[in-house]
């Protein structure tokens, strides 16, 4: 976890990852990119840097994560793709100008087109939710099995059978939860 962002859930994928801005959606939901400069850390610790974000581009933001959560569950339960979220999606990833770079130690970087295009970084988020709902990539999506997250996840696995979005979070949870009523049912198996 980079210093500073302890409250970020970053994970392999950006899309996912962007989703999870948004934690425990049946729970007590937790808003993790609160303030246009939220958003900016989020993107920065991500490696889309931008300078600055404006309320109208967090509110870009919102609508592209809830329309990649909304698309990427139905294609986790085999539903059929919400078209307000695929135009959405879509046009997000037109309206975006970032190019991908390769750096001198061989890695993908993304280039936007200016400092402060938070279009641009979004567009980049897009396309990721793209490549992974349209089954481009190795893995398969898949819902968080905590019943307070439900949060869509890709699973890269060997055995495509991940039962968490993040198991430091929602699988710990879990398991402490089984714990707990396990000592509650025998008291003595603590002793």
């Amino acid at each position: 976890m980079h210093a500073g962002f302890p409250d970020f859930r970053l994970g392999k994928v950006l899309a996912t990852s962007f989703t999870g801005t948004l934690s425990e959606r049946r729970g007590n939901a937790v808003e993790r990119i609160p303030t246009p400069h939220r958003l900016v850390d989020w993107l920065t610790v991500n490696g889309l840097a931008v300078d600055s974000c404006t309320t109208a581009q967090l509110d870009l933001a919102r609508e592209l994560r809830e329309s990649i959560h909304a698309a990427a569950t139905a294609a986790a339960v085999q539903d059929a793709l919400p078209a307000s979220a695929l135009q959405v999606i879509n046009d997000r990833s037109a309206q975006g100008r970032a190019a991908a770079i390769l750096t001198a130690e061989g890695k993908r970087q993304w280039r936007l087109s200016s400092a402060s295009c938070v279009e641009d970084a979004l567009g980049v988020i897009a396309a990721d939710a793209i490549s992974i709902i349209a089954g481009e990539r190795d893995g398969k999506l898949a819902l968080c099995a905590s019943p307070t997250c439900q949060a869509a996840f890709f699973d890269t696995s060997q055995s495509r059978t991940r039962k968490w979005c993040e198991m430091n979070t929602c699988g710990n949870r879990q398991k402490k939860a089984r714990f707990h009523a396990n000592q509650r049912k025998n008291p003595r198996s603590a002793e």
